[in-house]
């Protein structure tokens, strides 16, 4: 591109940079040997082609319901799905069913929680806005963030959630710096967080709402917790925390994102989020802009999957798949990997964390990501899952490995490949 086309970009456009899965799921395509455990695609043969193809032909042979479904819907999302959605998540958390109700009238679908997080974003924080986020968290999101012009600071996690004691040490750093203003919110991936597979416990979600409250008054406007449970659904063991929304008289401070995409097929991209009232039309407005609404087609196809039954018996499916790989992943792992690298056995999601010893760098640009590659093995290099805080220095010798989208076989050969690059290192 040349510098006169460059200069008529805007701050956006020139400020965005390229997110470093894109590289990391292009380079698996351009090698075909290579063995991927970073991309967290999800596992093909769970994709439930048999039952969409089924639903879908039951959709389009009915005129009426084929023409609607074929025709615009609405910027909010389809009303039957909305409902559906907001008694699903009642029924996860527990709920009396008149929760659900109240739920649905601050719902909206999207394409994908993808978009969903960065229409609330783009709604709620402007240039040099300040997002708290934990130490490490989605590094998708932290591409949002950087793409927006954004600061995050980090803030330690334990094995249930972040640390309450570190986020109010963060809190009242940024309260006597001055800078408590441009807090917008707190951003958890709650069930079996990407990437460290890591679940918040209900009482740190209580503890986290009670400090940012605490902090309003200094801040001068709502601070608000951001629940990402794009991974809920994919629990294959123990027992999982209610959400946030759960959390009693908090409907205007607890933001909630939810996904069809992960627990029945990524490539029906509709997700969705729970808004407090104040949000939720500045969203739809966004929104509207961005696409007239989520893809109708596509929300009857879920529709009828949650309503036939389809979504519950193919997410019982999808369980059982990634409990049986999670399992292959940890085996090879006791097998290959030795004793100093530390790791956690998970209980659902997509991934396994690994920290080596630290004095190995784990970066795109060390010997130690090149020796791999060169074994034809690929991961996610921890220090990317980091937010850029100038409090703290950026771990660099951790990494993400998922289980997702390769075949038992190819975990195996890839965690090893992984241990004899460790062995040498």
């Amino acid at each position: 591109m040349s510098t006169k086309t460059n200069s008529a970009l805007s701050e956006l456009g020139r400020r965005t940079s390229a997110p470093p899965i894109s590289w990391l799921m292009r380079i698996k395509l351009e090698r075909p040997k290579l063995v991927s455990l970073a991309a967290g695609f999800t596992d093909n043969d769970s994709l439930p082609l048999a039952g969409s193809r089924r639903l879908m032909n039951e959709l389009l042979r009915d005129r009426a319901l084929g023409q609607a479904a074929l025709q615009y819907g609405s910027t909010a999302g389809d009303d039957a799905l909305i409902e559906r959605t907001a008694g699903r998540i009642a029924e996860l958390d527990g709920a009396p069913a008149g929760q659900a109700t109240g739920l649905s009238k601050r719902l909206v679908i999207t394409h994908g929680s993808q978009q969903f997080l960065y229409l609330l974003t783009e709604a709620l924080c402007d240039r040099g806005d300040i997002v708290l986020v934990e130490d490490p968290t989605y590094f998708v999101y932290l591409g949002i963030m950087q793409s927006r012009g954004l600061a995050g600071r980090g803030v330690r996690m334990n094995r249930d959630g972040i640390d309450l004691d570190h986020l109010e040490q963060v809190l009242e750093s940024l309260r006597r710096s001055g800078e408590l203003k441009r807090v917008k919110m707190l951003y958890l991936v709650s069930y079996y967080q990407n990437p460290t597979g890591r679940s918040t416990g209900f009482a740190v979600k209580r503890g986290a709402i009670e400090l940012l409250r605490k902090y309003e008054r200094a801040a001068g406007h709502p601070i608000y917790l951001l629940e990402d449970a794009a991974y809920r659904e994919l629990r294959f063991a123990g027992e999982p925390a209610p959400s946030a929304l759960s959390v009693g008289g908090v409907a205007e401070r607890v933001i909630y994102s939810g996904t069809y995409s992960k627990p029945f097929a990524t490539g029906v991209r509709v997700g969705f989020g729970v808004l407090p009232e104040a949000l939720l039309e500045p969203v739809l407005r966004i929104k509207a802009n961005h696409d007239f609404g989520t893809s109708h087609l596509i929300q009857q196809l879920v529709l009828k999957a949650l309503e036939s039954g389809e979504f519950v018996k193919n997410l019982k499916k999808v369980q059982a798949r990634y409990r049986a790989k999670a399992g292959a992943m940890t085996a090879a792992i006791k097998e290959f990997f030795p004793s100093s690298v530390e790791w956690e056995k998970p209980e659902g999601g997509l991934n396994v964390w690994a920290g080596l010893p630290r004095s190995t760098n784990t970066g795109m640009k060390s010997g130690f990501f090149r020796r791999a590659l060169e074994q034809d093995v690929l991961y996610v290099p921890g220090n990317l899952c980091y937010a850029d805080d100038a409090t703290r220095r950026k771990p660099s010798h951790e990494m993400r490995l998922s289980f997702g989208a390769a075949p038992e076989a190819d975990i195996r050969r890839g965690i090893r490949r992984l241990g004899r690059v460790i062995g040498k290192n």
